[in-house]
């Protein structure tokens, strides 16, 4: 089979295309047909060895397929299943060997690559918007990168839950994808404190979903409200440097949290009922999965390097 390997940290040539023998499913392990993976900003972060990672491996840690054989003692699935992972390696891959408690199934009504496209970034806007900081009708939301596939989706998930969304993006091409998600007002990230502040009549907004980090991290502090949430669930513009606590304080008693999906999914019933929920709303079209951009696996230095250049929209996939 072919798949993307990483033998050293590094830029996106560091991702190599070959051939690799088909994985055999260990005792309560799934061997999937890949149909589509899911680019995600974590996979640059693996990749560049900002997050350890044993070397070699195949990155990737989302895709969607079709269940080609079983290891000992699965009985939840069966060879012909439709299937999806995440937060475990091995997307990038025409085959990946993945243990039966990740993966969860994908129903009738949703597509693979949607599938794919949503699971990762659906379960983390799920989380953000419903467990660390729980929307309610009338808040008022900071969403950056709005026009991001993460953004896009956040975006969504928190209207539908009643807010107001205010959206930044980079471009005004971005701003107007952003809005046609459902974002009430977007705006580029120069000022956007202070345009904040005049939306929201000078009281600031309920929660900041931040996935960018150093660039607009003092920004998104001084947008809150009092006794706000700072929800920082990624760095794509960089980490943010050591934090005097006592600036929380200043800033009005905020609350700064750093999240990960991981501790949001540990526990199989949660994580089925968050993957339930996400492939609930694309299948009844409450929530639209905009891709962006469609990559054969042997393309995948070029999909990162677009993602971080920030050249691309929605979510990038990648097709064996």
């Amino acid at each position: 089979m072919r798949a993307i390997v990483i033998t050293e940290n590094g830029g996106p040539e560091v991702m190599v295309a070959g051939e690799r023998p088909v994985p055999e499913p260990a005792p309560g392990e799934v061997l999937i047909d890949v149909a589509a993976a899911g680019v995600n900003f974590i996979d640059v972060y693996f990749r560049t060895g900002a997050y350890p990672q044993k070397l070699p491996y195949t990155p990737g840690v989302e895709a969607a397929g079709t269940v080609a054989a079983v290891g000992d003692g699965v009985t939840e699935f069966s060879v012909g299943d439709r299937v999806a992972w995440a937060n475990i390696q091995g997307a990038y891959a025409e085959q990946a060997a993945i243990p039966v408690e990740r993966v969860v199934p994908v129903p009738d009504g949703v597509t693979l690559e949607d599938a794919a496209a949503s699971l990762l970034q659906g379960m983390t806007a799920h989380y953000l918007t419903r467990s660390t900081y729980e929307v309610k009708k009338g808040d008022t939301v900071l969403v950056h990168a709005a026009a991001g596939g993460m953004g896009l989706l956040l975006t969504q998930a928190a209207k539908a839950l009643g807010a107001r969304v205010i959206g930044t993006a980079s471009t005004p091409e971005k701003e107007k994808l952003a809005r046609d998600a459902g974002a009430d007002v977007t705006m580029g990230y120069d000022g956007f404190p202070e345009k904040v502040r005049e939306l929201t009549g000078g009281e600031g907004v309920a929660a900041v979903y931040d996935g960018v980090g150093a660039p607009t991290f003092d920004g998104s502090l001084a947008s809150l409200r009092r006794r706000g949430v700072l929800a920082l669930y990624g760095a794509a513009g960089g980490p943010v440097p050591p934090l005097d606590p006592q600036r929380l304080n200043a800033a009005g008693s905020v609350y700064l949290t750093r999240p990960s999906l991981a501790h949001f999914t540990e526990v199989r019933e949660e994580l089925l009922e968050r993957a339930a929920d996400v492939y609930g709303w694309v299948g009844s079209g409450a929530v639209r999965v905009h891709v962006g951009h469609r990559y054969d696996l042997a393309e995948a230095a070029a999909a990162h390097a677009d993602l971080e250049a920030r050249r691309s929209t929605g979510k990038l996939l990648l097709l064996p």
